[in-house]
């Protein structure tokens, strides 16, 4: 399951992946985050995705970077901060890291939500 929350104090879109999580529900999650007009243009999100199991495969990450790129059309800069602590879903996400290269998309994996909030808030 893939939930997000738009914290207005903090300013970061506060997104959870939980349990199985299928390409679907991610693509899902992009488009919604691509329609909402009201989220800033330089939009911070941080992704916890410690209770998740990435239920897709490498070949399901072009068709991820493929949505992103079209979400990145509505915004001028996208900041995404993951935690994660699972090896498998770090292998899918670090294959996307190189795969979603673009100048209007900073991408960062971390292992505590301390240090992707500090990364977050840099920016």
């Amino acid at each position: 399951m893939v939930t997000s929350k738009f914290n207005q104090k903090t300013n970061i879109l506060e997104s959870k992946f939980e349990g199985n999580v299928i390409l679907s529900e991610i693509i899902n999650y992009i488009r919604a985050t691509k329609d909402n007009n009201s989220y800033p243009r330089k939009l911070k999100i941080l992704t916890d995705s410690r209770d998740a199991i990435f239920n897709f495969t490498i070949e399901d990450l072009e068709i991820i970077v493929e949505e992103n790129y079209k979400s990145l059309e509505k915004y001028n800069l996208i900041i995404d901060a993951i935690i994660i602590d699972d090896p498998k879903n770090t292998v899918l996400s670090m294959l996307y890291l190189e795969l979603a290269k673009s100048n209007k998309y900073k991408f960062e994996i971390f292992a505590t939500k301390s240090a992707a909030i500090d990364w977050l808030n840099n920016y």
